[in-house]
């Protein structure tokens, strides 16, 4: 296990109203990377999507949620390295799916999200040889 704590006030936050036709994941990537912080997670994320394109649990291809969709949930972090999100959106009969955020979601109407960024410590992304994938890593500054 990896871990790094912040002290009280190390964490500042940046609220973004996305408009329809916005790609989700790349306008929080851009959000962020503009940021200049070293760290970031979503702290809040909600609003609606034509498509979600949604990687699921040990699955290497992204399946196509159509829409209209609402955003139950996103959550996940920011890294120099690239996101790590997992979305979860109800269609129009509430039917709920989820999984690992991929490039294409587009907003629909809006998406209302507010990221955490700190420079207390960096988040990056390091080959982990016990599962294959790019984990994070947490290095205090």
């Amino acid at each position: 296990m990896q871990r790094a704590e912040a002290p009280a006030g190390a964490v500042r936050h940046l609220a973004l109203r996305l408009s329809p036709g916005t790609e989700l994941r790349s306008a929080l990537c851009e959000a962020f990377d503009e940021s200049g912080a070293a760290a970031g997670f979503v702290a809040a994320c909600v609003g609606s999507l034509t498509v979600a394109p949604l990687r699921f649990a040990d699955r290497d291809d992204a399946v196509e949620v159509p829409g209209p969709l609402e955003i139950v949930a996103l959550s996940g972090t920011l890294s120099t390295d690239g996101p790590h999100l997992h979305l979860t959106v109800a269609d129009a009969e509430g039917r709920v799916t989820g999984g690992h955020l991929m490039p294409g979601a587009l907003v629909r109407t809006t998406a209302e999200a507010v990221l955490g960024l700190t420079d207390a410590f960096a988040f990056s992304r390091a080959l982990d040889p016990a599962t294959g994938y790019a984990e994070l890593f947490i290095r205090a500054r």
